[in-house]
């Protein structure tokens, strides 16, 4: 993957921990701001969840630094990880994290595996049709590339382009190499790969000439590199993060909305996310379905 065993462990551990593997595994979080319980907004929890005083999270923990494994392979943390415990305590819940396989989330949350989910979910219309989703983060799509590699986001027929199953970069860059084939070129080679620190380590190694993520995961994967990586292109398409509820219990979700919004008046949320060095993305007014 990486060039050398030397680079894979020195960005492996900055940009996910070791999150290769995104089968289902029961993990510690890492510790959070304490929030106080709202005995109002706890009353609104479903009975089914605040029965054992826990909460079952699914989260993809590749995804740094929203979401990612510690260099002990089993702790979570991360911002989201963070922000939601805080939730999740204002609720009168202890949040519990889960890994698992980004796009088995959302389904799993449908079976009742996953009581939420948590794992930087760009809200949008066909994910509304089946569950509930509350705002509580803004950001966009950015590119990334390898150190001195001329990349333009708008001109990449033809090219190896690494992406993360299920998230929306692949609807873009799909769209994109449709665009290039309609226009005669050459289509784009989409790679998709479970995590995204394995899409960035194909960028490091050189078999993947870019990739596209979220904004704060691009920044943050090239912030780790070592010099390895640069942005490329501006940051585009901005939308919320969602926290995934049953489509069957939308006042919970307006709960979830309560708590987040009681966050942003104490202050929790505004140092959750200069923590993490996030903060370009808070928003004001989280939302259930916004």
């Amino acid at each position: 993957m990486f060039a050398t065993v030397a680079v894979l462990a020195a960005v492996a551990a900055g940009l996910a921990g070791c999150g290769d593997d995104p089968s289902d595994t029961s993990s510690e979080s890492s510790p959070a701001p304490s929030a106080s319980a709202d005995t109002d907004l706890a009353s609104k929890v479903p009975d089914a969840i605040k029965s054992d005083g826990k909460i079952l999270v699914g989260t993809d923990s590749s995804y740094a630094p929203n979401e990612f494994l510690d260099t002990d392979g089993k702790t979570i943390k991360g911002f989201d990880i963070d922000l939601f415990t805080a939730v999740a305590q204002k609720l009168g819940l202890k949040a519990e994290f889960v890994t698992a396989g980004f796009d088995d989330i959302i389904p799993g949350i449908g079976s009742g595996k996953y009581e939420i989910g948590v794992s930087s979910f760009t809200i949008n219309d066909e994910r509304k049709q089946t569950v509930n989703m509350v705002s509580y983060f803004n950001a966009g799509t950015q590119w990334a590339t390898k150190k001195g590699t001329k990349i333009n986001p708008d001109d990449v027929c033809g090219q190896k382009i690494a992406v993360q199953k299920g998230t929306v970069q692949v609807d873009d860059i799909t769209a994109r190499s449709k665009k290039c084939t309609d226009a005669g070129k050459k289509a784009i080679t989409i790679d998709q790969y479970a995590g995204q620190d394995q899409a960035t380590a194909s960028v490091v190694s050189g078999k993947d000439a870019a990739t596209l993520a979220d904004s704060p995961i691009a920044a943050y994967a090239v912030e780790q590199s070592n010099g390895q990586l640069e942005l490329a292109g501006d940051i585009y398409d901005a939308a919320p993060y969602g926290y995934v509820v049953k489509k069957d219990q939308t006042d919970f979700a307006q709960a979830i909305a309560d708590a987040t919004k009681a966050l942003i008046a104490d202050g929790t949320y505004k140092t959750v996310l200069e923590k993490w060095g996030v903060d370009a993305g808070a928003i004001t007014d989280p939302a259930v379905n916004p």
